[in-house]
């Protein structure tokens, strides 16, 4: 049944789309004696095969709400999340370049277009925070996300870009600072060259806010600039845990503090910085995980040494190898690194009080966890980037309001890596269990009936 009603809304969605499409090709068709005053033979058939290419292009080209769409076949109430959130309003996305709204908009809206531009998952959940804690997290976001692209940016030069990284943090004081062509995409390009902007409201904020933002973001560029020139992988388990704290687990600590400041939180949060520090390693082991083949052609290598030279004597084997069984034992070892945090994860989760901070909380370690079960015991992750469906992320954003249902998501996706355990015995299968026990047990416990 469940099948058969995912048939039709594809079927209803897709058909008219199609005779759309039919209707711009007969209007748009070229006649064939345009074709044939080619003079040359191999042109003739050249112009032919271009022609029937963009036919085939335009009588089959699927936008990208019909493709996630057609990804959530089988999973209609994901169908219904992804129209929910395309056509609920919950995030308003122009069309126009990130550039041209620089020229166009104040100060404020340009700092959550942006947003919108770079990251529209962050987007929606920071938007669901109540005044004046959404402002102040926002820009905490566009702070970082543009030191962030300084250090991404592998074109910059070495000793420009650990200069940048250190004094980064006082350039929130200088009225109107930006930088040209810097940063590792065109948006970011676009968000450094128009850095005045971000200045200007972070401004605004709150001191104490400010002073927050300012403290993590000296903090973040100091613990980068270590890292800059480090183009072999990080040894050890201690440096690539401290890496990650560098560029997420203070994050986790700035957040903590806003939200206290907000006073929407107890004072408590900011005293367990082990728990926060927590919440941002386990996104970014996961993102690092599931970036294993880009960062490898990018001349980046995060995957520790300390593990991964267990399997294979140069990181590159595994891409080279993906159906290996020290592959897939190595793959397996780092997603178990990263649920190693998730007991802190719901221990932190647990203590919140306001229902969007927890959600704002709780729907990206929710994906990270639904990314992972994917990438577990998954050779695909050393040949190309395995995501989740969009379908399942428009269903997470809409179903992660109380600390039940996130516990309940937690279980599930937890329930899902324990059928996906090799049957063989080896020691990250045993220890990857009893994680899995773990993680259950603390659901149950902090389940509120």
């Amino acid at each position: 049944m469940i099948i058969l009603v995912a048939t039709l809304i594809n079927v209803i969605l897709y058909i008219p789309y199609y005779f759309y499409q039919c209707l711009l090709s007969a209007l748009a068709t070229v006649s064939v004696g345009d074709i044939y005053t080619v003079q040359n033979d191999d042109d003739i058939i050249l112009e032919k095969q271009q022609q029937m290419k963009a036919m085939k292009q335009k009588w089959f080209y699927m936008p990208p709400v019909l493709k996630e769409l057609t990804s959530s076949f089988l999973f209609p109430t994901e169908i219904i999340a992804i129209l929910k959130l395309k056509f609920g309003g919950y995030v308003k996305t122009s069309k126009n370049s990130l550039d041209q709204l620089a020229h166009t908009l104040n100060d404020l809206d340009f700092c959550y277009a942006t947003l919108n531009k770079v990251s529209r998952s962050f987007a929606l959940v920071i938007q669901q925070l109540p005044q004046p804690l959404k402002d102040s997290v926002c820009i905490f976001y566009l702070v970082l996300r543009g030191l962030d692209s300084v250090e991404d940016d592998m074109t910059y030069p070495q000793d420009k870009k650990i200069f940048l990284l250190h004094t980064f943090y006082s350039n929130l004081l200088i009225d109107n600072w930006s930088i040209k062509d810097v940063g590792d995409t065109e948006d970011y390009r676009i968000l450094l060259d128009n850095f005045g902007k971000v200045i200007n409201v972070f401004k605004l904020l709150d001191k104490n806010d400010q002073s927050i933002i300012s403290n993590i973001t000296l903090q973040m560029g100091t613990g980068m600039a270590e890292y800059v020139g480090k183009i072999d992988s990080i040894e050890t388990l201690t440096s690539y845990n401290l890496y990650c704290h560098y560029v997420a687990g203070l994050v986790g600590h700035g957040l903590s503090a806003l939200f206290v400041n907000s006073g929407l939180e107890d004072t408590d949060l900011c005293v367990h910085k082990h728990l926060s520090n927590s919440m941002g390693l386990f996104l970014q082991k996961t993102n690092i995980i599931r970036d294993y083949l880009e960062d490898l052609k990018a001349g980046r290598t995060w995957w520790p040494k300390e593990i991964w030279q267990n399997y294979a004597a140069y990181l590159d084997e595994f891409a080279k190898t993906p159906n290996c069984e020290k592959s897939l034992e190595c793959l397996n070892h780092m997603v178990l690194d990263s649920f190693n945090h998730v007991p802190d994860v719901i221990n932190y989760l647990s203590r919140l009080k306001h229902r969007k901070v927890l959600e704002f909380c709780a729907i990206p370690q929710v994906m990270a966890m639904a990314t992972l079960v994917e990438l577990y015991n998954n050779p695909s992750v050393f040949t190309s980037v395995v995501k989740i469906r969009k379908g399942l992320t428009c269903k997470l954003m809409l179903n992660c309001s109380t600390l039940n249902e996130v516990l309940h998501w937690i279980y599930f996706f937890i329930t899902k890596i324990e059928q996906k355990i090799p049957k063989q015995p080896s020691v990250n299968a045993h220890r990857m269990q009893e994680v899995v026990d773990q993680v259950k047990n603390l659901c149950d416990v902090n389940s509120k009936i």
